[in-house]
């Protein structure tokens, strides 16, 4: 059974940083797109960044470009997104999402497997 977890969501201040972790098992992604997505409530889930299967190619949403970094770490079947600068709109919950594609993809359409979601509160 292929789960993706993640962690490192909470609570922090205007400003602050964040670093979400999705550790993925039951499957290797290492020749995999991987992505971020939020989704505040009562909107759609929408697109944060994403990452090639090499970690050559990376892509941001607008919103979060210079302040959001994407990263991957294949020995340990895990993605990272650093969140820096947060401000109160990025408030939302945070899904890792991995796709069975190597190029990335900003579609949630185009990913297979997403993970439960954790929570980024960022108070002003």
């Amino acid at each position: 059974q292929v789960q993706l977890v993640e962690s490192g969501g909470g609570l922090v201040q205007a400003g602050g940083s964040l670093r979400l972790s999705c550790a993925a098992s039951g499957r290797t992604f290492a020749r995999n797109a991987m992505g971020w997505f939020r989704q505040a409530p009562g909107k759609e889930r929408k697109f944060v960044a994403a990452i090639s299967w090499d970690s050559i190619t990376t892509n941001y949403a607008e919103l979060v470009k210079g302040r959001f970094t994407i990263s991957r770490d294949d020995a340990k079947n895990t993605v990272y997104l650093r969140m820096d600068s947060l401000k109160p709109e990025d408030a939302a919950v945070y899904y890792c999402a991995g796709a069975t594609r190597r190029a990335y993809t900003t579609r949630v359409s185009e990913y297979d497997y997403w993970g439960q979601g954790t929570q980024v509160t960022v108070s002003s």
